[in-house]
């Protein structure tokens, strides 16, 4: 099938394009970017007054599949991704069995296989069972597909185990993603340490217990070489030890998620559970810090670290919610409405950060619209505005901070391999 995607504002950072052109495809690939296109096609899309950039790449999704598919699966999240216009994701770990085993991935590969509906990548465990003890066997997991390891929703407490995991890391040539949390000092926190925490009289967690993980996690990865990613940045010392390890040499990368650039802890005081989440909310100066780590370039990737749950697990007491919320279908107009509306990115700079960027950090081919790619494509109206609303989710799971919010920015069509979706608000 042909398809022409005429008179849009094509944006392509891997390509260095940010001009009004026209994008052939043909049989799911990309087979022409340029002005004026003349060909016999199927279909048109008028894209005019449009933005027209690569599909997505969220490095850091939850899909609790296999083990929870009360809360998501393979195809309720995939689904969702793509009305947000992510067209490949990074499944985490955290299942049930943990992704730990050749055996567990087969598990998940078989799902992915039969249902999802965009391409789905795989990041492993790095110790059984996510318990920061035993090594899981690496060069199988990556053999079999396996494309990052991570613990992510626990740090490796011990500094051995965790130099000999980056070790094994950087002979196996794969990334190691970190989560940051240092539990003696989060110390069974359940929000932002400070004046929030106290009016609340709920135990605080300090942004010590990530960014002391952070540079522990920093230096063992310069004595091995290993590249490491450090997922959900939150606090502004944070940004300043990367930045600092950046300017340095050392191969670092992060990301933040939305909740860490929109919202700060005051959002927790109405003891919304939707605010609730790991690392939690920060001071309106960490929030100022994230913004601005993402302008000047030391925060590498906006990801969704989507985190869906029942209502029966965010709906009760706050101390006894889970920590989490989802994020796939409002991350993008999230980051247009904060990021854009106030200036601080264009366009180029946020097709770099949610698709360019991890697709080199992972090291897979996606995020441009070059010829012969995969025509992964998204569609943007830039001037839509629309109301986030609890029924309008096709996650299984509705635990947003963006509930009531008008956003900016609305994926008008996800075209995944070729195959277009049209969404209506």
């Amino acid at each position: 099938m042909k398809i022409l995607i005429k008179g849009g504002h094509v944006v392509d950072p891997g390509n260095k394009l940010d001009e009004i052109m026209d994008i052939l495809v043909e049989d799911a690939r990309i087979s022409q970017v340029a002005k004026h296109i003349k060909a016999e096609v199927d279909k048109i899309i008028e894209a005019q007054e449009k933005i027209v950039m690569p599909g997505i790449v969220d490095m850091h999704v939850h899909l609790r599949e296999p083990g929870r598919e009360d809360k998501e699966t393979v195809c309720s999240g995939s689904r969702a991704a793509l009305a947000g216009g992510i067209t490949s994701i990074l499944a985490m770990p955290n299942t049930e069995p943990t992704m730990d085993s050749v055996e567990h991935l087969k598990i998940l590969k078989e799902a992915i296989q039969k249902s999802a509906k965009n391409n789905v990548f795989i990041c492993a465990a790095i110790t059984k069972s996510r318990q920061g003890e035993a090594l899981n066997d690496i060069a199988s997991l990556k053999k079999f597909g396996a494309i990052a390891i991570s613990d992510d929703g626990a740090s490796i407490e011990s500094d051995s185990v965790m130099l000999e995991a980056l070790k094994t890391a950087k002979k196996e040539g794969i990334l190691v993603i970190c989560h940051s949390e240092d539990k003696k000092l989060s110390n069974g926190g359940q929000v932002n340490l400070g004046f929030t925490s106290t009016r609340l009289g709920l135990r605080g967690v300090s942004s010590e217990s990530e960014y002391k993980r952070i540079e522990r996690d920093i230096e063992l990865a310069e004595k091995t070489g290993a590249r490491v990613h450090i997922a959900h940045v939150s606090c502004k010392e944070s940004v300043e030890i990367i930045a600092k390890a950046k300017k340095k040499g050392f191969e670092v990368t992060c990301e933040t998620a939305p909740h860490y650039f929109s919202f700060s802890d005051e959002e927790v005081l109405g003891y919304d559970t939707n605010f609730k989440m790991n690392p939690p909310l920060r001071g309106k100066e960490d929030v100022l810090a994230i913004r601005k780590g993402l302008l000047d370039g030391i925060i590498d990737v906006i990801a969704s670290d989507h985190a869906p749950h029942t209502e029966n697990e965010k709906d009760i007491e706050f101390e006894r919610a889970e920590f989490g919320v989802i994020g796939l279908e409002t991350e993008l107009a999230a980051a247009t409405t904060e990021l854009l509306g106030d200036c601080l990115l264009n366009w180029t700079q946020l097709a770099e950060k949610m698709a360019l960027n991890p697709s080199r950090i992972l090291g897979i081919n996606k995020g441009t619209l070059s010829v012969g790619a995969d025509a992964d494509i998204i569609v943007i109206n830039p001037a839509k505005e629309w109301v986030v609303k609890k029924e309008r989710f096709l996650s299984k799971s509705r635990n947003s901070a963006f509930i009531g919010r008008t956003l900016k920015g609305f994926v008008e069509y996800t075209f995944y391999k070729g195959k277009g979706h049209k969404w209506n608000s």
